[in-house]
């Protein structure tokens, strides 16, 4: 019998599977309008947005849910990394690392640092302050786009989360993704503009199941 083409499970962040994480995190990335308005430089955007990703997941410490999508040669594929409730803000600590993360990501193009901030503020300001699950990161390699890797991912975890009786909450840069979420249960909440030329960033909540 043909092995299945993908296999899913839990994902310890370790140093290496960070690694793993952020490169993947690169790739689905890579056309994000947020990212592009950063960097139009293709090797500078891949090279931000692999030490933007990195610094980001790892700043969660325990706090993170994370599951994985392998294929048959175990490249990973597909990764899905949550926050947990109640973890709101970060230690200061952990923040001054992502911040450290982000710095070095956008360093090569030090006016993208002012962009940055304020992307960061507007979504600082418009999270949730009540308990909720917090969806920082759901990635797929381009190469199997539309193989089903980021449902699976997401409907796995969504089933468990359920059981917590708490909403979810994400932020995403593309308004195509709008649609892909209301799948699932995700309701826009908020357009904002932190950036005068820049993209929209949506928020997106899914109430209580």
């Amino acid at each position: 019998m043909t092995p299945p083409p993908f296999s899913y499970f839990p994902l310890d962040l370790d140093r290496h599977t960070l690694k793993e994480t952020a490169v993947l995190g690169a790739r689905a990335f890579y056309d994000d309008p947020f990212f592009m308005h950063l960097s139009a430089e293709p090797m500078l955007r891949a090279r931000g947005l692999a030490l933007f990703l990195q610094s980001h997941v790892a700043a969660l410490g325990s706090t993170a849910v994370s599951t994985g999508a392998r294929d048959r040669a175990g490249t990973l594929v597909g990764s899905c990394v949550w926050q947990k409730p109640g973890t709101y803000p970060l230690p200061i600590r952990r923040q001054v690392r992502e911040m450290g993360g982000s710095l070095r990501a956008l360093i090569p193009r030090p006016g993208s640092l002012l962009t940055g901030l304020r992307y960061t503020l507007a979504m600082e300001k418009a999270r949730p302050r009540t308990e909720h699950w917090y969806l920082c990161l759901l990635a797929t390699d381009p190469m199997v786009w539309r193989r089903g890797i980021g449902t699976a991912l997401l409907e796995s975890s969504l089933a468990l989360i359920d059981g917590d009786g708490l909403p979810c909450y994400l932020e995403t840069q593309k308004e195509a993704n709008l649609a892909y979420y209301r799948r699932f249960g995700f309701e826009e909440t908020e357009r904002l503009t932190p950036s005068p030329g820049g993209p929209p960033l949506f928020t997106m909540t899914r109430p209580v199941r």
